[in-house]
């Protein structure tokens, strides 16, 4: 709990490097050549066979959030340390609170391949995938960072109100299934079945939590429930008086015997149509992902009914350095750690046993239009609507696209998205000569950042690069034009 709660204010400062976002690189949607376009819709005939390079086939880097460094890092005038956080005294704290969200979203990510290969075969296009899948977010009110900058303000009494703060993570490996084909010469189907291992799944949600600050003492009442599903996961536990009630305080964790912790299945489902009889050149496609579950065998977890207030002391060490000033005050790390220790304690929860539970992927709509120039065929332009479920993380997306393929070895596009993260520019590379497929591109192309090339603003971007040994030539039902 300590280390989770320390990354999470770690990636909420900016401080932390990058973790991996991406539900394929939705730059490449559209470009006949990239290998992996069959992840974004299932009905996407590769143009040729290929196998992936272990690891190396597919790597996306970056993250999401709508908040990023400049919210937390400000101007310090102090030569030669022109910076500070957001919790040093010279910092105002309208303007800091002023510029974060009634909810904060971090977003963080991993799909990697392990195996993938995909091949022209029984009257279509085959592909099977072994893939790492790992996703985190978080969901930070911002009622809390209010609590962090200006704890007790009166001499009185000092109230705060969080409401909705989530912490979700899932880790598993999913071994996927596809199939490719064309009904007729206008309409391609597609799908994949998938076989989903857990390994992990996480999920801590307060409802609420009142936070009372006096001269006498510092009292929280909260509401929520965490479960825990995980092989060999233990909780220990201190029975604690509760009303005349014995209850049993979740106080320390540990795992015995780590190992595959559940099993499920998903499937992806996807179509394209050509439609040329009403408008020459013009491509339909759509696609649903990630729809299943997977059940988990062993959960443990607490919860908090909310009825019994508890005594809180914490946030009285917690002091800011002036970078590279020996005055006694603490380093950043050494003041994440005080953080964490006092936002551990802020969260109480009562054993609530073991158990098995189930819990659903979350899914994505992809809807998509492209346009072939009917004068110059090896341009397009392109719309891509995406829509991701994870309720309360639920982002939508739409990205316009230019795409062009000057020769047959190599194709490329430009693209700007609008989402509920803020608005992006991506773009991709994409070299398929006949033996390999390289590609480099973006979906949220960095355009400010810091010395350790950390997003000044909105904590959005994205890298993806692979490379792909590509053999035999797809039908010519395959190729676009």
């Amino acid at each position: 709990m300590k280390r989770t709660i320390k990354y999470i204010l770690a990636a909420c400062l900016a401080v932390s490097s990058l973790n991996v976002f991406a539900q394929g690189l939705r730059s490449a949607y559209f470009l006949d050549g990239f290998v992996y376009r069959h992840e974004m819709n299932p009905a996407f005939m590769g143009e040729r066979n290929y196998v992936a390079i272990p690891i190396f086939g597919q790597i996306n880097i970056g993250a999401q959030s709508n908040v990023g460094l400049s919210n937390f890092i400000f101007k310090y005038n102090n030569p030669p340390y022109s910076a500070t956080t957001f919790m040093h005294p010279s910092v105002d704290s309208k303007q800091f609170l002023g510029s974060l969200h009634k909810q904060n979203t971090i977003n963080m990510n991993l799909s990697m391949p392990i195996i993938s290969f995909g091949f022209h075969k029984w009257g279509g296009f085959n592909t099977f995938g072994l893939n790492l899948r790992v996703n985190e977010n978080n969901n930070l009110p911002y009622d809390l960072f209010a609590f962090l900058k200006n704890g007790q303000t009166a001499s009185e009494v000092t109230e705060y109100h969080l409401k909705d703060m989530t912490v979700r993570a899932n880790a598993y490996v999913e071994m996927a299934l596809g199939h490719s084909r064309e009904i007729d010469d206008k309409l391609t189907v597609g799908g994949k079945l998938k076989f989903l291992f857990g390994g992990a799944n996480a999920n801590v949600y307060l409802s609420k939590a009142d936070i009372t600050l006096s001269d006498k003492e510092w009292m929280i009442q909260m509401e929520g429930e965490g479960d825990l599903s995980l092989k060999g996961a233990t909780l220990g536990t201190k029975a604690t008086d509760v009303n005349g009630e014995t209850r049993h305080k979740i106080d320390d964790f540990d795992v015995n015997g780590p190992g595959l912790g559940g099993f499920g299945m998903a499937v992806d489902l996807g179509a394209t149509y050509k439609m040329d009889d009403f408008v020459e050149g013009l491509t339909l496609s759509a696609a649903v992902l990630d729809l299943g579950f997977i059940s988990w065998n062993h959960t443990v977890g607490g919860i908090n009914d909310g009825k019994v207030p508890f005594k809180f002391e914490g946030f009285n060490n917690i002091q800011v350095k002036d970078d590279g000033i020996d005055d006694g005050s603490k380093s950043l790390d050494d003041q994440l750690d005080d953080l964490s220790d006092d936002l551990e304690k802020m969260v109480q929860f009562y054993d609530k046993g073991t158990y098995k539970r189930t819990t659903a992927l979350n899914a994505t709509l992809n809807i998509g239009g492209e346009y072939i120039l009917p004068y110059y065929k090896n341009l397009s332009f392109g719309f891509l609507s995406s829509t991701h479920f994870n309720k309360p993380f639920t982002w939508t997306e739409g990205r316009f696209y230019a795409n062009v393929a000057p020769i047959k070895w190599f194709d490329a596009s430009v693209n700007y998205g609008i989402s509920t993260y803020g608005s992006s520019f991506g773009w991709v590379l994409n070299f398929h000569p006949k033996g390999f497929n390289f590609f480099i591109g973006s979906d949220h192309m960095i355009f400010k950042v810091n010395p350790q090339f950390i997003p000044i603003n909105n904590l959005n971007a994205n890298v993806s690069l692979g490379f792909n040994v590509t053999f035999g030539n797809g039908p010519k039902c395959c190729a676009k034009k």
